[in-house]
């Protein structure tokens, strides 16, 4: 469970969401996606295979980033030891760039 406070939330979630789009860049010009981050949402645009998007916010009353991806939703909590947002052991920017391949192969 986090312990942060709000204002601490947003700090480190605008840093997760910045450092997650620059981790996407280099393969959303490979692969040919596009990574905008508007306000406090970061979202992967997809073409091809098929037009898609995956949505990436904060969710500041339970202190989660939350990812809207392929029919799914993914809640990520800050891991204090690590200090990143994680689910499961995975990092924000590692999910993001499994989904966005698994994405592309499909």
């Amino acid at each position: 469970m986090s312990t942060l406070s709000e204002q601490e939330f947003r700090v480190k979630s605008d840093e997760a969401l910045e450092s997650a789009r620059q981790a996407l860049l280099p393969v959303a010009d490979e692969r040919e996606f596009e990574v905008e981050l508007q306000g406090a949402v970061l979202n992967v645009i997809f073409e091809e295979p098929r037009d898609a998007k995956f949505v990436i916010s904060p969710n500041a009353p339970v202190r989660q980033i939350w990812v809207s991806a392929m029919s799914r939703s993914f809640k990520l909590s800050w891991d204090a030891d690590r200090h990143l947002f994680a689910l499961g052991g995975e990092s924000l920017a590692d999910l993001l760039g499994r989904l966005c391949l698994e994405f592309l192969a499909s």
